[in-house]
């Protein structure tokens, strides 16, 4: 079971979903995959990287991390995770 924390929302499920495939993807192909806006994604990853869900792999791509993964096994609770600081690299 996924343990959400109150900063999570729905669409950022469906990121990490779209992510988990292994692929690098910018934000317009994430929205596409993830019938989500990607004004959406591109806010909701900069969340994402600074819980350390996501990391940028280059300008305009992104993947999943092992943290974003363990969070998708439900072996980690979100609400219990601070901000890395990572948010606007």
């Amino acid at each position: 079971m996924r343990k959400r924390a109150d900063w999570m929302v729905k669409a950022d499920e469906v990121i990490l979903e779209v992510l988990e495939g292994g692929l690098m993807l910018g934000p317009t192909a994430i929205a596409k995959n993830g019938d989500l806006s990607r004004q959406h994604v591109t806010n909701r990853v900069s969340i994402l990287m600074a819980y350390g869900f996501v990391e940028r792999v280059e300008e305009g791509y992104y993947q999943i991390t092992d943290r974003g993964r363990a969070w998708l096994e439900g072996e980690i609770d979100a609400s219990e995770l601070d901000p890395t600081g990572d948010r606007y690299e």
